[in-house]
């Protein structure tokens, strides 16, 4: 089974951030950045995947500056075969159905059995990449995955619902699937594995050589911090009316009840 991987590299999660002076982004300069966690266990899932089944391959792939690149050793260094890196400079600026059309674009050639992402990235937090790739490619898709097991007719996996409900799903290959974190235990790279990865294939691509590479439909105009502000209110009255005032402003104003 051929599996890629779509993982992305964000800022590390206790990185001070700061909006640039544009105030359209974050001021990238000299932050840390790590892999999403999400990616991180749909790596997992595909690396699982291939051990059990005692063959396959699992490329990476990832959208991004050419710092991406540590981030991409990284997922060889765990386990995957290879690697396509799309090389972009402002995907911070591109809105979810840009990304994907440059990832459907990388991963067309190379008609892999199954496509996993993360759930959502941890520095926008759509969680939109995954489905729209899946349509862009017309390919059958599920989401909130926990478990992925191969069976003879395609896949059978474990989706994650509300209030601890779970839902049990077949769908055939080639599918396209995001992963929900938790759902396996992350593994480290080993030295051996650091080792190898320095000698393991990098396939560079150029966003603007993409057929997909096409303006986004949705444009960030503004990125601002949450306004701080306290207020303080007297409630009047008997404690009986007091009280039913206090509940009324957690229900309607605090949202809370």
């Amino acid at each position: 089974m051929k599996i890629i991987v779509a993982i992305k590299q964000v800022p590390e999660r206790d990185a001070q951030v700061h909006i640039d002076s544009a105030g359209r982004w974050i001021n990238e300069t000299d932050l840390q950045y790590a892999m999403n966690e999400p990616d991180a266990y749909a790596l997992e899932e595909a690396l699982q995947l291939k051990e059990k089944s005692g063959s396959g391959e699992v490329i990476v792939l990832s959208a991004g500056p050419e710092r991406a690149g540590t981030t991409i050793r990284e997922a060889l260094a765990k386990g995957a075969d290879r690697a396509i890196h799309v090389l972009c400079d402002d995907l911070g600026s591109r809105d979810a159905l840009s990304v994907a059309r440059l990832l459907a674009a990388a991963i067309q050639p190379e008609s892999p059995d199954l496509i996993l992402t993360g759930l959502q990235s941890e520095d926008l937090g759509l969680g939109q990449t995954g489905v729209i790739l899946a349509e862009l490619l017309n390919l059958p898709h599920a989401s909130l995955i926990l478990q992925v097991e191969k069976i003879d007719a395609g896949l059978k996996v474990k989706r994650e619902l509300e209030e601890g409900w779970f839902q049990s799903i077949e769908l055939p290959t080639p599918a396209v699937l995001t992963i929900q974190s938790g759902g396996n235990k992350l593994r480290y790279a080993t030295l051996m594995g650091i080792k190898r990865a320095k000698t393991k294939e990098v396939r560079q691509l150029a966003a603007a050589d993409l057929a997909a590479a096409a303006a986004p439909v949705v444009t960030l105009e503004s990125v601002t911090l949450p306004i701080k502000q306290k207020s303080t209110q007297m409630l009047t009255g008997s404690p009986q009316e007091a009280a039913a005032a206090l509940v009324e402003k957690l229900r309607s104003e605090a949202r809370v009840l």
